[in-house]
C-alpha cells in the first residue's frame, strides 16, 4: 500500500456530516427506488437533509480564476451541504469517468476536500455512492 505522506485525515465533523449524507441518499432510494428524473432526486435529497439538520445550496456556479481573471460561469455544482462537502448527482446507467474527474476539479476550485457522487439509477444505492477525499 502507498500512504500519500501530505494526507491528513478528514475532521470528525466531516465525517458525521458525510454519514448523514448517505444516509439521506438510502432514504431516498428507499422510498423512490431507480428511474426518475435527476430533478426529482435532488428535491427529495435536500428535503432529507434539510430533515438532518444540515444546511445545503443547489445548484451553485463555481468560479474559476485563470490568468488572475475571474470567470464566473461556466461549472456548476448540484448540491453543497454546510459550505463543506459536494454532492454531485446522478440518474444516469453507467457512470462516465468524467464525472469522477468532474467532483475532483469541483474539490479542488472550492478548495472542498470531501465530495459524493451519487447515482440513485441503480438497483442498490450502496453501489451507486462513490466518495471522493482530496
Amino acid at each position: 500500500m502507498i500512504v500519500n505522506k501530505n494526507y491528513k485525515p478528514l475532521p470528525v465533523e466531516l465525517e458525521i456530516i458525510g454519514k448523514k449524507i448517505v444516509d439521506a441518499a438510502y432514504s431516498v432510494h428507499k422510498n423512490l427506488g431507480p428511474g426518475l428524473l435527476e430533478k426529482v432526486y435532488e428535491i427529495c435529497f435536500c428535503h432529507e437533509l434539510e430533515k438532518r439538520g444540515l444546511k445545503y445550496q443547489r445548484q451553485i456556479n463555481i468560479p474559476v480564476v485563470y490568468d488572475g481573471i475571474t470567470f464566473d460561469e461556466g461549472l456548476r455544482l448540484d448540491v453543497l451541504v454546510e459550505n463543506q462537502i459536494i454532492c454531485e448527482l446522478k440518474a444516469i446507467e453507467t457512470i462516465n469517468p468524467v464525472w469522477e474527474a468532474q467532483i475532483l476539479s469541483h474539490l479542488k476550485l472550492t478548495k472542498n476536500r470531501l465530495g459524493y457522487l451519487i447515482n440513485f439509477n441503480v438497483s442498490n444505492i450502496g453501489k451507486g455512492i462513490r466518495r471522493f477525499i482530496k
